[in-house]
């Protein structure tokens, strides 16, 4: 029987479920999973850990960082792939050589994904690199926002092509800001209008593409005074002005940026009703726990986040290999992401 899908993605605790683990999986608020780097050690775990998942929860999200660069958190058996800045660099000079590549990686991710039983990677980064955040640096595209447009235009393309679903992030955009969102709240004093002529242009050029957004950890007080994922105002703004109806997913709640609207109840609340349709909480289970007893599922929430599922059949990560299509791109990837240490 399939469930609506809860308003609350959690983490699981290592490489396979506990009984922890699954007595948390068969709360109705759950709607997704998170994966971690201690979650997985190859794709044939990564798959029997997807699997044991959606045995508890059939029809339950799983997700992964997978941007590439830094954020790869499965490596052992996968293609590296490079930095996102590694397109943006090439791009002035190569252009279509580079649209081509960043489709075959889109292409090549969402497909190696699907075979370790992945729906989605929280990608892609849509930040515009203005060389201050300690966080985003190399994740982004480019510091030139009309680049970031084309060749995250091109990395959806891929995902498409691939079955995969999107999640634009950190909207309105975190790259003007120097600080860490894990660590403290960053504070970007700019005004909308500086933010629409510069990190908005991405939004608001993908967003009937995107299938859900992120918002971040970030205030803008020329704005509003709450942070964007629990700023109605914001979320607003994305829906109404940018025309976005896809999902709005929460930053991790457990980062820093989150604790100036209190405990984690207080914390989920208020970014629900602000106009987010799902809440990440991980590596707190005591966090988790408290925030699946105050909420409940939704159908017009549960709607678009279902479209993040993915639907097409999960590839033989060995048949996908013997493709000459997925050979060409893997060393054209392996080979960039080396010159940048990955």
């Amino acid at each position: 029987m399939s469930v609506a899908l809860g308003p609350v993605m959690i983490d699981v605790a290592s490489t396979t479920l506990d009984n922890s683990d699954r007595a948390l999986l068969e709360h109705p608020s759950v709607g997704g999973v998170v994966l971690f780097a201690r979650n997985l050690e190859s794709p044939a775990q990564c798959r029997a850990l997807c699997d044991a998942i959606r045995s508890q929860r059939p029809d339950i999200l799983i997700s992964v960082d997978h941007e590439g660069g830094r954020v790869q958190r499965l490596r052992e058996g996968l293609t590296s792939l490079p930095p996102m800045c590694a397109f943006g660099h090439r791009y002035p000079e190569q252009p279509q050589q580079t649209l081509a590549l960043v489709h075959e990686c889109g292409w090549l991710m969402s497909q190696e994904l699907a075979a370790c039983g992945v729906d989605f990677s929280f990608a892609p980064v849509l930040d515009v690199d203005e060389k201050l955040s300690k966080v985003i640096g190399e994740r982004s595209f480019s510091p030139v926002p009309a680049q970031v447009s084309t060749l995250a235009g091109a990395l959806l393309d891929g995902f498409e092509e691939g079955g995969m679903a999107s999640v634009g992030k950190h909207f309105p955009g975190h790259g003007g800001v120097e600080a860490d969102s894990h660590l403290e709240l960053p504070v970007d004093e700019r005004s909308l209008a500086a933010l629409e002529a510069h990190d908005l242009i991405p939004f608001s050029e993908l967003s009937s593409r995107l299938t859900a957004v992120m918002p971040s950890h970030v205030r803008y007080p020329a704005f509003d005074h709450n942070p964007t994922g629990f700023s109605a105002a914001w979320l607003d703004y994305l829906r109404k002005r940018l025309g976005f109806s896809g999902a709005i997913l929460s930053d991790d709640l457990s980062m820093h940026g989150a604790s100036f609207a209190g405990g984690p109840v207080e914390r989920a609340q208020l970014a629900l009703q602000a106009g987010c349709d799902a809440v990440l909480v991980c590596n707190d289970r005591d966090a988790a726990r408290a925030v699946l007893d105050s909420v409940a599922p939704e159908d017009e929430r549960a709607a678009r986040l279902a479209a993040l599922r993915r639907t097409q059949p999960l590839p033989s990560l060995d048949v996908l290999k013997a493709l000459p299509r997925w050979q060409h791109a893997h060393d054209s990837l392996t080979a960039l992401a080396a010159q940048y240490g990955y």
